[in-house]
């Protein structure tokens, strides 16, 4: 899959007729760093997929399904896509991968203690999103207000702004996330 990955933002960029300079000056991520992400030699962080899928237009969810196989209606556990950013601490489990007919889609997400994950702005303007933490604590700040959530609380909001996840332990948060495409 890091593979495919590597080639579909390589992809991404060809289409839109960028050079790696316009790219960097549009993502804030250095050259370097994304030549290296698209000829596999690094594999991207959460953070850097953000800002590559908010320059894309597109929910981290639709990058990484785009490099995965066509889905079927039933997707069996063995079968769901996991990415992992050991950097972070966040492990994304696609239960229900998006399809280019629906607009949901179901994930898996788990924070490890200590993870503090940014995003600047949101991949698609107004993406509808439920949140239910099953697991751990989460304090979530979308568009600057911070919600502290425990095991059972559910969090249904549009990304406008930036949004932060931080799990400040003891134990790993798990939740579930719908996402809505507008």
């Amino acid at each position: 899959m890091e593979d495919r990955l590597a080639a579909r933002l390589a992809e991404l960029r060809a289409e839109r007729g960028w050079s790696l300079d316009e790219l960097a000056d549009r993502s804030g991520i250095s050259r370097s760093t994304l030549s290296r992400v698209e000829r596999g030699e690094i594999s991207p962080t959460a953070s850097l997929l953000g800002k590559l899928c908010t320059v894309y237009e597109r929910p981290m969810s639709r990058l990484l399904t785009e490099v995965e196989a066509e889905g079927a209606q039933v997707v069996r556990a063995s079968a769901q896509s996991v990415w992992t950013d050991e950097d972070s601490g966040f492990v994304r489990r696609s239960v229900s991968p998006p399809h280019p007919a629906l607009r949901a889609e179901v994930i898996e997400a788990t924070l490890r203690p200590g993870a503090d994950i940014r995003y600047d702005a949101p991949s698609v303007p107004g993406l509808e999103q439920h949140l239910w933490l099953l697991d751990g604590s989460l304090e979530l700040t979308v568009d600057g207000e911070a919600h502290v959530l425990e095991p059972g609380d559910c969090l249904r909001f549009r990304l406008w702004g930036p949004t932060r996840f931080v799990c400040s332990g003891p134990a790993p948060a798990r939740y579930l996330l719908v996402l809505v495409m507008p």
